[in-house]
């Protein structure tokens, strides 16, 4: 009986593991062609673990991750991490291809309501389209993030790569994708909003006066 008090006490003694932060994005948020402690969700979760008390971020992003096919993978990584805070960044495969707007809302909708139901916080990540798609899809798309975080009171960052889309030296050749060096400007961009909601508290969604910079054009828009 002695033996197995000591052993319950030394479990309980053991430390919490940290609260965790999912990112659940595409090629954006996966380090697409740069090393992967260059991207900026490893660099969020150096950063992280030097808090007091230390958090971590996992990252679950995949290259060409669609909204749908994160829907579908959202329950499993819930179920899995538990985490305090969840991070949206999808949709930019669904516009590069001219998939159906209402059904990017839905699936971004699905995923907010599955967060909450598993008492996470969220933040939502919006992305801007090539010009050569149009005033009115680009509009729609920026739309559907805009009225998201306001209806379902989220945070947001209206796009993800402000301050680095229209600076070639930021952006690979495709147009598409940050350079190494651009990483901790996105990770900055998304930073703001993200440090009310490690400490519990609801951030306020920042939505432009004025439509933020779109991408270059790129000739392959299903790359992403």
């Amino acid at each position: 009986m002695g033996c197995g008090l000591i052993w319950f006490s030394g479990v309980a003694a053991m430390p919490k593991p940290p609260k965790t932060v999912l990112v659940l994005g595409d090629s954006l948020s996966a380090a697409h062609n740069i090393p992967l402690a260059s991207g900026w969700v490893h660099l969020l979760d150096l950063r992280l673990r030097k808090m007091v008390p230390p958090w971590r971020a996992i990252n679950a992003s995949i290259s060409g991750e669609t909204s749908l096919s994160g829907r579908n993978r959202l329950p499993a990584l819930l179920k899995t991490w538990q985490p305090a805070v969840v991070v949206i960044e999808l949709g930019a495969n669904d516009g590069l291809q001219g998939l159906s707007l209402p059904v990017l809302r839905d699936n971004l909708a699905a995923m907010i309501a599955m967060a909450r139901k598993a008492r996470a916080r969220v933040l939502l990540l919006g992305i801007e389209l090539p010009v050569n798609y149009g005033p009115r899809y680009r509009d729609g798309l920026r739309a559907v993030y805009a009225d998201l975080a306001r209806e379902k009171h989220v945070a947001l960052v209206p796009f993800l790569l402000e301050g680095v889309a229209l600076d070639p030296a930021l952006m690979q050749r495709d147009g598409l994708h940050p350079v190494a060096a651009a990483e901790p400007k996105v990770l900055d961009t998304v930073w703001q909003p993200l440090q009310p909601l490690l400490r519990g508290r609801r951030a306020s969604t920042r939505t432009p006066s004025e439509p933020s910079a779109p991408l270059s054009h790129h000739p392959h828009p299903a790359a992403g």
